[in-house]
Parts: C-alpha cells; structure tokens; sequence
C-alpha cells in the first residue's frame, strides 16, 4: 500500500506511524466506548446509554452512541490491517466519525455539568470515556494521513444479475434503516434533554461511515450498479420509501413532516427544471404552489371557498397544475428580452405581487388574511387519509395515507425530471444554461426553450401545491412568502442542480435539521445555518451532484474522483 499523498505527491513523515497509530487509536476508541463519560447525573438527568458513572454497573452492555464508537474502533482495526483500497482515506473518514462523536458528547456534557470535571475526575469519580475517544480519533487522523490519501478505491467486479439485485436490495434497505434511526435517534420534542446532541453525534458516527464506505470505493461502485439496473433501483427505493411507515420512524409526528418534506421536495424538483437545468434564476416560485393551493381549495368544497363548486380531487389537482403552469408562461415571458440579475428581479416582483395580492384579496379568492380554513381531508373508499390505517394486525399512525400520496407525487415528479433532462429539450435547456449566446447560434430557440422551463416548474409545483392544501386544510398566503422561495431554492443548490434526487435531499436536510436540534433552543437556527455553510464551503457542486455541476464546480471527474488525484495517481503510476 502506498504512503505517498497524491495531493502533495510526497511522502508523508507519518508514513512509518502510520499502522501503529491506527492500531491504537481502534483500541482506545473501543476502550473509550467501555469507560463511564459522565462523572456524576446531571441537572436534567442521567445521560443517555447508561454512560453515567453512577449507573456503569455493565461496561458492556454498550447502546447508542457507545456502540456507535465501538463499531468505528472495530472499522479502524479492520482497516489498519485488511488490505483495502484507500486505505487512508477509509481510516481518516473512520477517525473523523470517532473524534465528533467524541467531541460532541464530552462538550455537551461539559456545558451541561459545569465544567471540565464532569468528563474527566470530580471528588474520588472518573469518568474518561470522552477524552479517550477524542485521543483515539486525533490518533487515527493521523494515520490516515500517514497512510496518504490515495485515490478512491475502483471495484472492477460486475456481478451477475441475481447477485446485483440482492445487493442493491440490502444496500437499499441499509438505507431505510438509517433513515429511521437518524428520524428516531435522541426521541422527539422534549421527551429527551439531550436529544439534540445525541443526534448530532449520530450524524457524526453515519459521517464517517459513510465516508469510509466512499473511500473505499463502495459508494460509487453501488452508483454504477444501480445505474445499470437502474428500473429495479428505482422500483425498490420507492418501495423502501413506502415501508418507512413500518419502521421506528412510522409515528403520527414523523409521517407529518415526511409528507410535508414531500410536497416541497416536488416542488423543489420543479424548481430545478427552471433553476439546475436552464439556468434561470427565479426567486418567486413558491407563488406557483400557492397558485395551486388556492386553486384546489376553491375546488375543494369548504365552506370559506369563493367558487361554490365542489369537484373530486383529481380534477381539481388537474386544474391547479395547468392554472399554476399558465402563470409560469406569463411570468417566464419576460425571458425573451431580460437575464441574469433583471431575470431574477422579475420573478421577485412576481412572488411579491401574488403574496400582497393574496394578503388584501384581491380577486376575492383568497379571503385575504382569514385564509381558507376547512378544507376536507381527502379520502378513498371512504377512508379519510389524516385518520388510523389498519392493516391486518399492524396499525399505521394517521396521515400514513398522505405519506403515500406524496411519495407517489415525488416519483412522478422525478420520472418526470429524469425523461425531460435526457431528452432534447433537456439537453437545450443545459446548452442555454452553460452559453445562452452560443445555443441560439446552434439553432436552438431559447426563447421558447426558456418560457417552457416556467410552464412545465410551474404545473408541477401547482400540482404539489393541491396536495398541500388538503393535507394542510388552511390555505393562506402566511405559507407563500418569500423566505419559503429561498428555501426551496437552498434545498435545489444544496442536494445540487441538475440533480434528480439532489432536489429531494435538499428538502429533507432542511426540515429535518431544524427539527432535531430543537433543543439548543436559540442556537438551533444558528447551528443550522453554520452546517449549510459548512456544506457548501466543502461541497460547492452539492450533495448528489450532476455530472456536469461536479466537473464544473469541484474539478472532478465523471466518476467523482478528484482531477489532481487521478492525474497525480497516473504519473506515480508511470514512475
């Protein structure tokens, strides 16, 4: 195994530290998952996972986080001596996830318990689990790099397709599992003091799992593989989705705020249209969802709407996409002679005419500030959607039947996302993104290009817009303002544009951090927007970057290795 770093192409002076200091930086983080962390109970209670000394009556009778820790001890050893790809950047990932774990349980214990003797020794009591596990991750740091930071790992294997299948099944379900568990870790309000940290230091444990899985190689071989099956990918991850009800996560809470991260994330994957694949900034969109919001709750047959015509929901949702999609071609007109920065002021103007227009009621549709209220559930077979669903001897928690609803609408809206991005309007709108000048002299008529990005963005966020209106049952113009617009766009250049499921990871991110770190209480906004800074400090290109945004943004390849890496592993190569 190399100990060169591609990255400088010299050898690293830690290189001949390196297995020794992984070696016991695995140890001291297994042993750091067996000590006791907390000296003595804290004012709001005994920390999590029986880590108090106190209760340290089973050393090894390890949960939560203490397992986390010890899992990523085992992982460390494995690495050191295995012979794996990558191996430093496996170990560095593995350290990383040791070291924040660490970090965040002892510094919230330390601020909790008053000092520096809650985590070390107070009054006869020792309690050194995290100091030792913050020991073991700076330990293996270093190793990793003594070991260099090779290039990601290459899996040449193609396996048959029965085989390729059950791993795609187990990866996918590996999926659903963290995602209950990171919906579940730390419990919900205020059930559990220290739920905000506890999750926190989930994320720092799937953090570096996940980038050891990466290093390795793993992550992108999975990538290829599900690209190539990629009918039966989509059919179990959509089936993975729709089991998320069946797991820890399957509370009324959750299934909440898993319909309403659905219903953005559709509208999100509209917005990308215009924004990732044309290059129209457009910073008023959320006004097409409220477009149909107000248009099906006018249909809907409650006692506040203006029409006094009740339809079925299909065709109300009908009605409100194509409202919503004649209002894009209105608003994307201004296309044809402005761009860029005038563009973007246009669709400003437009998102604020609509929510002023709302707000005095303008049309008398909206009923101006006492809103829509009432709307009806929606129901089938005469199974209203936000009650109890019982199936057999399992009982699902209310609104379990809009879950679905919205799942479905997420895939339609990617099937739709993915056939018009590797279409030929598709490759026109990326062509106008990349040098509007340059694809008009090609013979692709922008204009028109441009004005059908709006209209189809539109019907699709007017078509997640109906469905908000009755999951919701209030319309008002309070939901369609102009910070719900840039949230919708953080959450395309987040997950990144272009994307498919960028759009979806985006919105998940961000109504899901705000959530769990509920109990840092006035931090809570302060360390969500410093993670997103981060994120995009070390992710210019976006979580599940585009192809072509990757190239463009982090100087990678087609199959995300670094440029200076592959050509730095090339001339070590030729040497």
């Amino acid at each position: 195994m190399s100990t060169v770093d591609t990255t400088s192409g010299k050898r690293s002076a830690l290189a001949p530290f390196a297995k020794p200091l992984a070696a016991v930086g695995g140890v001291l983080a297994i042993v750091a998952a067996l000590l006791p962390w907390v000296t003595f109970t804290l004012n709001d209670g005994n920390w999590p996972d029986k880590s108090t000394l106190q209760f340290f009556d089973a050393p090894f009778a390890v949960t939560g986080f203490r397992w986390h820790l010890l899992l990523l001890g085992v992982l460390i050893l494995v690495a050191a001596f295995a012979p794996i790809p990558s191996r430093g950047r496996v170990v560095r990932a593995l350290g990383w996830g040791v070291a924040v774990v660490s970090f965040i349980n002892g510094a919230y214990i330390t601020a909790k318990g008053g000092g520096l003797g809650a985590i070390t020794a107070l009054d006869g009591a020792t309690a050194f689990g995290s100091v030792a596990g913050l020991v073991a991750g700076v330990l293996t740091i270093l190793a990793g790099y003594g070991y260099g930071i090779t290039p990601v790992g290459e899996w040449k294997f193609k396996p048959p397709t029965p085989v390729a299948y059950l791993v795609l099944l187990v990866s996918f379900a590996g999926v659903l599992l963290a995602v209950a568990a990171m919906l579940t870790t730390g419990g919900v309000g205020t059930s559990n003091p220290y739920a905000g940290a506890i999750f926190l230091s989930f994320l720092g444990f799937a953090g570096g799992v996940l980038g050891a899985l990466s290093g390795v190689g793993f992550i992108r071989w999975l990538s290829v593989l599900s690209e190539e099956h990629r009918v039966f990918s989509v059919i179990v991850l959509a089936a993975c989705a729709l089991l998320l009800p069946f797991t820890d996560a399957g509370n009324e809470y959750w299934m909440t705020v898993a319909a309403n991260i659905g219903i953005y994330a559709a509208t999100a994957i509209g917005l990308n249209i215009v924004v990732g694949l044309a290059g129209l900034l457009d910073l008023g969109y959320v006004a097409f969802m409220g477009i149909g919001a107000l248009v099906a709750a006018n249909f809907s047959g409650a006692a506040a709407a203006n029409f006094g015509i009740e339809l079925p929901f299909p065709v109300a949702a009908v009605i409100a996409a194509v409202v919503a999609g004649i209002f894009g071609a209105i608003v994307g007109s201004p296309t044809l002679r402005v761009r860029g920065d005038y563009l973007a002021i246009v669709t400003l103007a437009f998102g604020e005419i609509f929510t002023r227009s709302a707000q005095n009621d303008i049309g008398g549709m909206t009923n101006g500030s006492n809103a829509i209220p009432g709307i009806p559930a929606l129901s089938l077979f005469g199974k209203e959607f936000n009650r109890e669903l019982s199936i057999g001897a399992v009982k699902l928690p209310a609104g379990v039947l809009y879950y679905i609803l919205i799942v479905l609408l997420v895939a339609a809206t990617m099937a739709v996302f993915a056939n018009l991005k590797f279409s030929r309007i598709g490759r026109a709108w990326i062509a106008i993104r990349e040098d509007e000048d340059a694809a008009r002299a090609m013979g692709i008529r922008t204009g028109q290009a441009k004005i059908l990005a709006f209209l189809i963005g539109a019907t699709l966020a007017g078509l997640a817009g109906a469905v908000f209106a009755h999951k919701n049952a209030t319309v008002s113009y309070e939901s369609f303002k102009f910070l719900e617009s840039i949230t919708l766009l953080a959450a395309v250049i987040l997950g990144g544009m272009g994307s498919i499921p960028g759009a979806v990871l985006g919105a998940s991110l961000l109504f899901v951090l705000p959530e769990k770190l509920r109990d840092f209480e006035e931090f809570r906004l302060m360390i969500f927007g410093l993670a997103l800074i981060l994120i995009m400090r070390f992710r210019p290109q976006g979580l599940i970057p585009d192809r072509h945004r990757r190239a463009e943004l982090a100087d990678e390849d087609v199959g995300g290795a670094p440029v200076d890496e592959v050509h730095a592993a090339s001339k070590e190569a030729k040497a």
